[in-house]
């Protein structure tokens, strides 16, 4: 079993279910409101949790009954909350979500409780980060804390992971020196590289200019086309299942669960722990709600065993 430290957001998701995205200035109706735990850090628990990984969630919620639910809903997905803290004055991170008929959705991000994460909280796990196979982060919690974390991790020999989602142009080097993997989707991606994606032979440009950063592996995910794999061994698009999206929601965050969880620590297996990945996410695009829709172990096997 691996065993996987994620830092990372907590959040609260409000959906709005509507047929078309409102122009500007203009009023629609909700066709229906729905809520459901979300925040990339929490989602990306709860899919390495489901792929069959131990896994150890550093992160902050408020007092309010938000952060007592989040916490609720990362235990009972087999998280370990203990390095979860409750966040005196501050409210539960809350994302507020505008989801169209076609599964396509656009998201505003109050933080709330998930800013207050600090190099404190990281040394007070230092122990927890020392003894796990890797360490993932992402850009919704504060980023001199993930270089905190990263800083453990590489000293003590583990690998990195850095989701940069949301996307900053400028990623502070000490950060890109401590990551040995990047996987930003390709809007994130041509964030930070300045070069827009819409051909296979930018996903190599972008690759490459991530590299020239100072990271060595990189993960590109391309939304329906699949993801791209740049690394010693490997340079190549592995492409994604077909199916008809309901909510692209958690989408991402449950491929890079999935792919850590499943990936071996030489990085022997990049394609198929990324083919693995592709499917629970093709599973989680089918349902609605970020946590709720994302799949067991064994509901991505029989799917694999079925194709």
């Amino acid at each position: 079993m691996k065993n996987i430290v994620i830092i990372g957001s907590s959040n609260v998701d409000t959906t709005l279910h509507v047929k078309n995205f409102p122009k500007p200035g203009e009023t629609i109706n909700a066709r229906s409101v729905s809520e459901a735990g979300g925040g990339k850090g929490a989602n990306q628990a709860i899919a390495a949790a489901k792929s069959g990984a131990q896994v150890h969630f550093i992160s902050r919620v408020g007092t309010d009954s938000f952060g007592k639910f989040m916490v609720e809903q990362l235990t009972k997905y087999g998280v370990d909350t203990n390095y979860v803290q409750k966040t005196a004055n501050a409210k539960t991170g809350h994302a507020y979500i505008t989801l169209n008929e076609a599964g396509q959705n656009d998201i505003v991000i109050d933080h709330g409780a998930n800013y207050q994460l600090s190099a404190k909280d990281i040394d007070n796990a230092a122990d927890v980060i020392k003894s796990a196979d890797c360490v993932i982060a992402q850009f919704e919690t504060p980023v001199k804390t993930t270089i905190e974390a990263f800083k453990i991790a590489k000293d003590a020999g583990k690998a990195t992971i850095l989701n940069p989602a949301p996307a900053i142009k400028k990623i502070p080097k000490e950060l890109l020196n401590l990551t040995d993997i990047i996987t930003p989707n390709e809007t994130e991606s041509a964030v930070i590289t300045g070069t827009k994606i819409t051909s296979p032979s930018d996903l190599t440009t972008n690759a490459a200019s991530l590299q020239a950063l100072g990271v060595k592996d990189v993960v590109i995910t391309y939304g329906a086309k699949g993801s791209y794999l740049s690394a010693k061994d490997i340079e190549k698009l592995v492409p994604a299942f077909r199916v008809k999206a309901v909510d692209t929601t958690a989408a991402g965050d449950t491929f890079i669960g999935y792919f850590v969880s499943m990936l071996k620590n030489d990085l022997s297996n990049l394609e198929e722990a990324a083919k693995i990945a592709s499917r629970a996410s093709s599973l989680t695009v089918q349902h609605l709600g970020a946590q709720p829709s994302i799949p067991t172990i064994k509901e991505v096997k029989k799917l694999m065993r079925s194709k």
